[in-house]
């Protein structure tokens, strides 16, 4: 017998992709992740974390939740999708 589950699919990028603007300024823009593109969708609010976290930390993690939606011809499009940016911090060296 089988246990009810739900999955969700989370991408991590770490530079900007480069995004393209759809109706009412949502930004539209693809990720290859292993040969599987994935097609997002977000709201311009959404993206601009996306672009805060590239102008203003060297380096970052951007981290992309979702359901997974409908099929294409090369992957799927992300349904609901979340954004959450983590500033990447060096790690310090251990003193001997």
């Amino acid at each position: 017998m089988s246990v009810v589950a739900k999955m969700e699919v989370v991408l991590k990028i770490s530079e900007l992709p480069e995004a393209e603007t759809v109706e009412n300024g949502w930004q539209k823009f693809e990720l290859d992740a292993e040969g599987i593109i994935v097609s997002i969708t977000v709201k311009p609010k959404m993206f601009k974390k996306l672009q805060q976290a590239a102008e203003n930390y060297p380096q970052w993690v951007g981290a992309i939740a979702g359901k997974m939606g409908e099929s294409t011809e090369n992957g799927f499009k992300l349904e609901n999708p979340n954004i959450q940016v983590f500033e990447k911090k060096p790690k310090a060296e251990k003193s001997a």
